[in-house]
């Protein structure tokens, strides 16, 4: 996939006509263009000098992404993003405003309530037309731009909302200078009721105060919408802007973006991490709040790893870059997120196909109110009157960034509590599942076996039954020897020394200490080895029975006792699955592990549909079944889940697990927590609503508020609209839904029974 810089869009009108024209190129598979984020999305084998070639045909600016980037840093990248928008609307704004208050001053305040002008203006009705159209040409000046973009794209034959102002705009200041030529005629055979006449045929005020108001509009809607990127650019501002490395056994501080694979570099308490890296002397406490959203700090020693962007808290340590620049978990976090905004989430579908057609169309009902109003006897003036009114209260805007502000604010949040959604589509159709298929080594347990229970025989304490259990196995490699080995560091028991150690696969192990014979294994082989009392083998069942692995230790055949170990469920993963099943989501848990031990780890975590014993190709195969009851996730962690993920509706990968998992997922979660799959498909759902409420308000406004422009409610209800306030309503217009989108950040993504309400609309704050 290929991103491009697009310039001079101005509303949806333009991003769908770019769409259009590089669509129509030969090799173009696919074609997204955003008019948040000023990017496009294409995909396909056609040269990127023949895209650029079509967008500028098209009336537009392009260049390849990596072209507008002269470093790879993040700083510049923040750069991109910076806000230059509104500080321009607000300088014209200020200049346009200034002559609009004089030139209100004279066609209203003087004609309507009589307010004193300068002598020399007393009753020269022409030279108060000529300072009203002077007053009115200066501020078109001002706001040039949609009169250049606006008929520029009519030529192209791409008219967008720019040519509706424009339109609007020229043409009150055009009917108007005519009526002040011929007040002119008309004071030189001095006709003085045709100039008073006249006089009220000037609309210079409606031409200047169209292009305020959508100025007006245009920088709120400017700012709201630089407040939907504050996530990304919050991301952006993590990263530190240089790094310490040893060099020639001196320390040497470098820009981060210098820092290469392999270089050895220091961390001081309180100090950002460059880069990601491994430990290689020291130890810390690291708060990885910026990357998972989780606040409380991970405890880190040597071998282990530490990321990009979070802060050192205590120790000071030395680590080997591992991941530099673009590699970073922080820089796929944010082109993760940066590739969700440039998507388009399917639901944008239909405001796409409004967009395309929606300014011809009322540029078409713009002059069909004229004519009907002139049949129906209205004078000229009267009757462009209605059809500027049409045309300046009409907003394809509010259309285009129904969706897209939605999908870039709801990224953001997840960005902030460590859910990554790779595009738009992931982020809409995450809401919809209703069938949630969960792994369970590493998503419902630990994915790291324990010791859960130590039940000793006679004449045996704990003590003993651990050092001789850990004198055995801290020779073996099997997992369920290792959380034996830690139990016993855990309570600082020592192991002794063994000699003829020998492990029987699928057994035990036996070995020697002090001449006494050591055995250690499954019951069943502990059994072929001495007499067991048949009250331990009734509890040996029973720890069986609850999914848990009876390890039997004896020595000079005398039992000493039994050692329980399983891979125990997460805390949260209980409450993980109560969330899914409130939210009325069916949920079963696949595995490889075998059906008693499944089953009982199933009832634990509160899920009835469990599905034991099946292989990696065997989770694919129950996926693509599950998905023809309904639309199904998968949520996994390790390389067997892969070919699941892929094939499910939606594939959650855990943070924590491999490259190769997070790589064929649509959703990943930093954070190793299951409570974040009821939280993702929360977030879903409320950006869908979000987008539901915008696409609604966009809709309705367009729809009642171009025939109540038209004049269509004049005679039933005596309702006639001013193209001023037209002018208004089109200014606000884009400006709500962007505000709307914005109320998203009140959603709290793990409050199950919270819900954005609209009064929450009034708590915005900016």
């Amino acid at each position: 996939m290929k991103q491009f810089i697009i310039t001079g869009m101005t509303c949806s009108a333009c991003s769908a006509r770019v769409e259009r024209v590089v669509k129509k190129l030969p090799g173009i598979e696919s074609c997204s263009v955003s008019l948040l984020t000023n990017s496009m999305n294409v995909e396909g084998t056609a040269p990127d000098s023949k895209i650029i070639e079509a967008v500028v045909k098209a009336g537009y600016g392009a260049k390849v992404k990596e072209d507008e980037k002269k470093s790879k840093s993040l700083a510049h990248d923040e750069e991109l993003l910076e806000d230059r928008e509104t500080p321009v609307l607000k300088k014209r704004l200020i200049y346009s405003v200034g002559f609009l208050l004089i030139l209100l001053y004279m066609s209203m305040g003087h004609m309507m309530w009589g307010w004193p002008l300068p002598d020399f203006m007393k009753d020269n009705h022409v030279m108060m037309g000529i300072i009203q159209l002077l007053l009115a040409a200066i501020i078109m000046v001002i706001n040039q731009k949609f009169f250049i973009n606006g008929f520029r794209n009519l030529l192209h034959g791409a008219p967008n909302m720019d040519t509706l102002v424009a339109l609007g705009s020229a043409a009150s200041f055009n009917y108007s200078t005519w009526a002040l030529l011929a007040m002119t005629q008309a004071q030189l055979i001095g006709d003085s009721e045709a100039v008073i006449g006249y006089m009220h045929e000037f609309y210079f005020e409606t031409a200047a105060m169209i292009l305020t108001l959508i100025t007006i509009g245009k920088m709120l809607e400017a700012r709201s919408k630089g407040k939907t990127t504050d996530a990304l650019k919050g991301l952006m501002k993590l990263s530190p802007k240089t790094a310490v490395i040893i060099e020639n056994g001196m320390e040497k501080i470098i820009p981060v973006e210098n820092l290469r694979r392999g270089d050895i570099f220091v961390v001081r308490p309180g100090e950002n991490i460059p880069v990601d890296g491994i430990i290689i002397e020291g130890s810390s406490a690291v708060n990885e709040s910026a990357l998972t959203g989780e606040s409380i700090p991970v405890d880190k020693a040597q071998g282990d790893m530490v990321s990009a962007a979070t802060i050192n808290q205590s120790g000071f340590i030395k680590c080997e870059a591992v991941r530099v620049g673009e590699d970073t978990t922080l820089s796929q976090i944010i082109k993760m997120v940066s590739n969700a905004a440039a998507t388009k989430a399917p639901i944008a579908k239909i405001a796409d196909k409004v967009c395309s057609i929606f300014v011809p169309v009322v540029i078409t009902i713009s002059i069909i109110t004229i004519i009907i109003w002139l049949f129906l006897g209205k004078n000229f003036g009267q009757a462009l009157y209605y059809g500027i009114a049409v045309l300046v209260i009409s907003c394809p805007c509010a259309l285009g960034l129904a969706t897209p502000v939605a999908i870039m604010v709801g990224n953001g949040i997840g960005a902030k509590n460590g859910i990554l959604f790779k595009n738009a589509v992931s982020l809409e159709e995450t809401g919809k599942i209703n069938i949630v298929a969960l792994d369970k080594t590493g998503t419902v347990t630990a994915g790291e076996p324990e010791i859960t229970d130590i039940i000793t025989a006679e004449n045996f304490s704990e003590t003993e039954l651990l050092e001789l259990a850990c004198s055995l196995e801290k020779k073996s490699e099997h997992p369920l020897a290792k959380a034996v080995v830690n139990k016993a560091e855990f309570m600082n028991i020592k192991s002794e020394e063994v000699s003829d150690f020998q492990a029987l696969a699928g057994n035990g192990l036996t070995a020697k200490i002090e001449n006494k014979n050591l055995v250690g294994g499954s019951l069943k082989f502990i059994n072929s080895k001495i007499s067991v009392p048949d009250e331990i083998n009734r509890k040996a069942e029973k720890l069986s029975e609850e999914g848990k692995t009876p390890l039997l230790f004896a020595i000079d055949d005398k039992l000493a006792g039994i050692i329980a170990v399983a891979d125990v469920i997460k805390p949260d993963s209980v409450q993980a699955v109560k969330e899914l099943k409130d939210m009325n989501i069916r949920v079963i848990m696949l595995t490889g592990d075998n059906e008693r031990t499944a089953k009982a780890i199933g009832t634990q975590a509160g899920i009835n549909d469990v599905i034991a014993g099946v292989l990696p190709d065997g989770k694919e195969s129950v996926i693509r079944n599950l998905k023809k009851e309904g639309r199904t996730a998968m949520v996994g962690d390790g390389i067997n889940d892969a070919p699941a993920l892929t094939s499910a509706d939606i594939g959650i990968a855990i943070g924590a697990g491999t490259d190769i998992a997070i790589d064929a997922a649509d959703v990943v979660l930093m954070k190793n927590s299951l409570l974040d799959v009821p939280a993702a498909i929360r977030l879903s759902r409320a950006t869908l609503r979000n987008i539901h409420q915008n696409l609604f308000w966009a809709f309705f406004y367009n729809v009642i508020g171009i025939p109540l422009a038209a004049g269509l409610f004049v005679s039933v209800l005596g309702w006639q609209l001013n193209p001023t306030f037209g002018a208004a309503a089109m200014s606000l217009s884009s400006f709500c839904v962007v505000t709307n989108a914005l109320r998203l950040n009140l959603f709290d993504i793990h409050n199950n029974n919270r819900n954005l309400s609209w009064s929450s609309m009034i708590n915005i704050r900016y």
